[in-house]
């Protein structure tokens, strides 16, 4: 197994996973099969407890693994499926050592972080790197490894050790380290600093760990005087200075990697030029020009309670992209806080009031992603009940989906108390409920959660025709409530279809409006399976009714092909 390890310095939030995922695409793109890792070195034993406004998404994967959201962009870039084990955290490993301990694994030895910490690192790294994620048989050629924070931090220090001993173990061939950094230029000065990555380049080989390349981050192309610099003071030759700089989209970023003969350097370093080919990234270079030239756009209302970070919502943005992508049009996201759509704004801050309305009524669709808690409830029931009112294209997410059950319950059954028992566990009229097997106790791993399946129960309707009229779907999940199945008949009698059952028939998964252009409501999240290539079938959807192409896909042969 070849390891490429990506580590960070200076500051967070450089883009490490994604350089991560474009470095996999650019070897993908020479033949090789690529697997990847991300190292979390927080404590927490998975990301599903974390708050969307600290930490960004949770990532579910087909297995009911709640990951960083950097899982997310392996999945997209690389088109892998991962798993749980795909995702280390300081959690897990001192879980897995202490009940070793609690079992007399250690044969009454004293547990100590060297070695067994970093033992068990080092052993989660070689046996999951050899798990294959592409469909294939056998182990991948390559496995990417992220190690996220900055180098320095305190918490990263065990894992850094650990990579330390395994980059010893495997040989120099066998593992390249690429580290991150920021080159900032100064106000006034307009100079390119590389004080900063010097700083943090001697950090890491404190630690024993020499990088082999710099990944440089900068707003504008690296001067060649910059790169020598670099090269003198961080023992890098100039050919391995890489340079991330601003692009118009991510896309073109494995497209820069190539155009710097990345591939080229990592390959030879890893013993693998002679086997690997030159790199085709036709279709990247293609996505990333037509994103680049889009003229046409496409109005989406988003309607949230994390909108302050957009990263809450990532693989939604991202569907999205894929979605209007497909359909040569550009999306204009206009987020809108859910609670400033709600009457005690109008009071409070009437300006924000005013504007989120304003924001909502000249979106071409509206769409409610998933959340917990009921802070901007009545925000989300009102946009759900413009849309159902004004025939705009609706499509609801989990929450959003039980948001559009209790905004027809009261509103068209006149049921004026119905709620979920999320918000109001007194409601005479649950029409959204807790799940029977779900645990109100423990917070962590305790919803339904991973890939389901979901029987579509006619062909006669708009998700079936868009997912090209099969049987059953299979998507993730990741929810704790419900629709009350004894409301089902009532909510019914409105005229609300519910097309889509889990195999046992008593939980509802999808559910549409008939005499509306597109009012889609999902329990699970289409948006963790959307890909660049093959956009999810509810999000083209969504963007098709809302740019007035939806009838006409839907009446071609095989539901078209944009």
């Amino acid at each position: 197994m070849k390891y490429v390890l990506v580590t960070g310095g200076v500051v967070s939030g450089l883009g490490k996973g994604v350089t991560a995922s474009s470095i996999g695409v650019v070897l993908k793109a020479c033949g090789l099969r690529v697997t990847s890792i991300k190292i979390d070195p927080y404590l927490n034993t998975d990301a599903g407890t974390m708050s969307p406004f600290e930490h960004g998404e949770v990532f579910v994967l087909d297995d009911g693994g709640e990951v960083d959201l950097d899982l997310g962009n392996y999945e997209r870039f690389l088109d892998v499926t991962l798993t749980r084990d795909n995702n280390i955290t300081t959690g897990k490993i001192y879980q897995s050592v202490l009940d070793k301990e609690r079992k007399g694994d250690y044969l009454g030895k004293t547990v100590q972080v060297v070695p067994h910490i970093t033992d068990a690192i080092r052993n989660w790294i070689e046996s999951v790197s050899v798990i294959p994620v592409d469909g294939k048989e056998g182990p991948a050629d390559v496995c990417v490894i992220e190690l996220g924070g900055t180098v320095g931090d305190i918490e990263s220090m065990p894992f850094l050790e650990a990579l330390r001993q395994l980059f010893f173990s495997v040989g120099q061939h066998n593992f390249c380290l690429i580290h991150v950094s920021l080159i900032p230029v100064l106000g006034v000065v307009g100079e390119q600093k590389t004080k900063p990555t010097q700083h943090s380049v001697r950090e890491l080989r404190a630690l024993g760990l020499t990088p082999h390349f710099l990944a440089c981050r900068s707003a504008q192309p690296l001067l060649e005087s910059t790169k020598q610099k670099l090269s003198q003071f961080c023992h890098v030759p100039v050919g391995n200075i890489l340079n991330i700089h601003d692009v118009p989209n991510i896309w073109h970023i494995p497209l820069l990697l190539r155009n710097q003969n990345a591939h080229d350097a990592v390959l030879k370093h890893l013993d693998l030029d002679r086997v690997a080919q030159t790199p085709n990234l036709q279709e990247w270079t293609l996505r990333a020009e037509i994103f680049d030239n889009l003229t046409n756009s496409v109005r989406i209302a988003m309607v949230g309670k994390y909108v302050g970070l957009t990263d809450s919502y990532l693989s939604v943005v991202k569907a999205l992209l894929h979605a209007c992508i497909a359909c040569s049009l550009r999306p204009e996201i206009d987020w809108i806080a859910a609670s400033d759509l709600e009457d005690d704004s109008a009071e409070t801050t009437p300006e924000a009031h005013a504007a989120a309305w304003k924001t909502l009524r000249n979106a071409e669709c509206v769409l409610v992603p998933g959340g917990f808690g009921d802070r901007g409830v009545t925000g989300m029931i009102l946009a759900a009940k413009y849309a159902r009112e004004n025939k705009v294209p609706y499509l609801g997410i989990c929450l959003g989906m039980q948001i559009s059950v209790i905004e027809i319950a009261r509103n068209v059954l006149r049921l004026e108390r119905a709620n979920s028992t999320e918000f109001d566990d007194k409601t005479p009229n649950p029409v959204v409920i807790f799940m029977p097997e779900g645990s109100k106790t423990y917070m962590g791993s305790t919803m339904r959660l991973g890939s389901r399946k979901t029987l579509l129960q006619t062909p006669n309707c708009i998700t079936a025709k868009l997912y090209h009229n099969s049987e059953y779907v299979d998507e993730r999940h990741r929810h704790r409530y419900e629709v009350n199945p004894d409301m089902v008949p009532k909510l019914e009698e409105s005229g609300l279809k519910f097309v889509g059952k889990d195999e046992s028939g008593k939980r509802m998964e999808i559910l549409e409006l008939p005499d509306h252009p597109f009012y889609v409501g999902v329990q699970f999240h289409p948006e963790f399976k959307s890909r660049p290539a093959r956009p999810s079938a509810l999000f083209l959807g969504f963007i098709l009714a809302a740019s007035g192409q939806l009838v006409q896909y839907l009446k071609s042969p095989q539901n078209g092909s944009l």
